[in-house]
This record gives C-alpha cells, structure tokens and sequence, in this order.
C-alpha cells in the first residue's frame, strides 16, 4: 500500500528543455551588455582625458611688447585674457576672472581680448560669452582683429592670461582654471591673487585649460 502511495504521490521527471535558441538569445544579450560597457568606459576615459589636457602655449613675451594698442598701466598691474568668443571652456575662466576682480578690488587694470578673424560679421564676435566678461566691473573688452594682439602676446589657447607689473614685466603666464571648463581652486588664479595683493615679485607660469584659439582663417604666420 505504501508503494502505491508513493507511486501515485510521485512526480514524473520534467520533460522540460532548453531551447537552443534561448542559450543563443542568452549569449548575444550578454556580449551587447559587455561591448555597451566598454563603450561607457571609454567614452568616460576619453572626457576626463579631455577635460585634463592643457592647450597649446608659448613663451609669453618677457616685456610688454611696445607694438601693442593695449595701454600698459603705470600704476597697477595690467592683465589681459585671450579668447575665443565661441569656446565653452572659456566660461569657466570667465567665471574665475569675475572671481579675481572681485577679490582684488581695483587692483589690477584687466582686459579681455576676443579674437576677430577677417570676415567675421560683428555678432560672430558678440556672444553670450563676450556679454558675460563685458558685464564684469573694471574689465575692459577689446575685439583683436586678425590676431595681431594674440600674436604679439604669444597667446595659442583660449583662456591664457598675462599678467605685467607697472614696468612691464611678465609675472604670470598660463590658465587660470583646473582643468577644461571647470571651476574652484587653481594654482593660477591664487597666484595671480599673490602677486597682486602680496606683490610677489616672482614669475610663474600654468597650463591652459581651453579650445585652440585660432583657426585656419586667423593664426599668426610666426606660430604656424
């Protein structure tokens, strides 16, 4: 009787199979996950890649060049940044230039140069980026047409900044952001706040964290 019990109680053995197709379906869902990954990463490599790779730069010139229409002042130190009105990079030395002017209170004569290659119509130059430095107070806005202010400056990457004392003396050259678009602490900007507020009469230099400055339509022909 126990027998038949458990005969009548057991349970036949599955029947059930995976389907070739399934393992297929499987595997091709796996590989895609996988190559969906890679892909992630490197893209994510790539941009941080990017975003810490300084620019080109030159040796700025040691002495304001005489050439120069930009006023040297005699009484404070003269800045200047060189710009791209259309680089995005260039927002974030905007921003830090605000920073500056507002931490140094008058003490330093500043300009922004934006770079105007020939045949450019005026609103190429006027961007959101050109009404955002023009609205910083003490900072002067220049258009640089056909680079000649770029080139005597030795400038290569949108965001470089100099710095001259009253003698006309290089005492920084360089970025003054991280990296490419980012803002916070930088070893140009607290430098440039030194050499402004302490007088530190040193010269320092920092990479450039920005887009190439100049296009096939306007480079200086003594930097190509």
């Amino acid at each position: 009787m126990v027998g038949t019990w458990n005969s009548l109680l057991s349970f036949p053995p599955s029947t059930a199979k995976v389907h070739p197709q399934d393992n297929k379906t499987n595997a091709v869902m796996k590989i895609t996950a996988c190559i969906w990954l890679v892909v992630i990463l490197t893209a994510m490599v790539m941009i941080a890649n990017f975003t810490s790779t300084p620019g080109l730069a030159r040796e700025a010139p040691a002495q304001w060049p005489a050439q120069s229409k930009i006023s040297l002042d005699n009484s404070r130190p003269t800045l200047i940044m060189f710009a791209h009105p259309h680089c995005p990079c260039t927002q974030a030395s905007v921003g830090e230039l605000e920073e500056l002017m507002a931490y140094c209170q008058g003490r330093i004569n500043a300009h922004v140069v934006f770079i105007e290659p020939s045949g450019t119509a005026k609103d190429w130059v006027e961007t959101d980026l050109w009404r955002r430095a023009s609205a910083i107070p003490g900072v002067q806005i220049h258009e640089d047409a056909m680079c000649v202010e770029a080139s005597l400056f030795k400038a290569e990457t949108s965001g470089f900044t100099v710095l001259y004392d009253t003698k006309g003396t290089l005492q920084f050259a360089g970025g003054i952001t991280i990296a490419r678009g980012h803002m916070g602490d930088n070893p140009g900007l607290s430098t440039i706040e030194k050499t402004v507020t302490q007088g530190l009469p040193h010269y320092a230099k920092t990479p450039v964290f920005g887009c190439s400055l100049f296009g096939t339509e306007c480079r200086p022909e003594d930097a190509r």
